[in-house]
């Protein structure tokens, strides 16, 4: 009788997702010699974490109950429009949120004209939204293949243990 404690594909998709966020703090370092800690808790970047959680479940069932089961399929097809929807609509919902806080950049510098917009605190002044929501076609791929292949290192791995 399988526990939630040995639950293999659970424990291998949770650690992709977490080792995602984590990378994406020295990948940062790298580009741009800025240590961002808050990355790890962002949505966004290079690799994707949903990428890479759902790959892991999808491989780590395939492992576990074998690629011609329900299951398997269930997990691929669920893989698949997460992906999807990263790359797609939550990319465009990124898009949407830049294109918006330019328009609200451009109404502040007409509200300076009309008010005495310098005298308001700097907490005042901002209303931007999140404009790192989705995913490249690259950070999807990216975040895929490390799934895939954190759940074939841990399953190969802790099985000869």
């Amino acid at each position: 009788m399988e526990t939630l404690l040995s639950n293999f594909p659970l424990w291998c998709s949770i650690f992709a997702i977490l080792f995602a966020q984590f990378i994406k703090i020295p990948i940062m370092f790298i580009s741009s010699r800025k240590l961002e800690w808050s990355l790890f808790f962002s949505t966004g970047g290079m690799p994707s974490s949903h990428s890479s959680g759902v790959t892991a479940l999808t491989t780590s069932v395939g492992l576990v109950e074998g690629v011609g089961s329900t299951i398997f399929a269930i997990t691929a097809v669920f893989s698949i429009i997460v992906m999807y929807d990263a790359k797609g609509v939550r990319w465009h919902a990124g898009e949407q949120a830049a294109v918006l806080n330019s328009l609200v950049r451009d109404f502040q510098k007409l509200t300076t004209e009309i008010k005495n917009w310098p005298k308001k605190n700097d907490e005042e002044k901002r209303l931007e939204l999140k404009e790192l929501l989705g995913h490249r076609p690259s950070e999807v791929f990216f975040g895929a293949i490390l799934g895939i292949f954190l759940s074939f290192a841990l399953y190969f791995g802790l099985g000869s243990v």
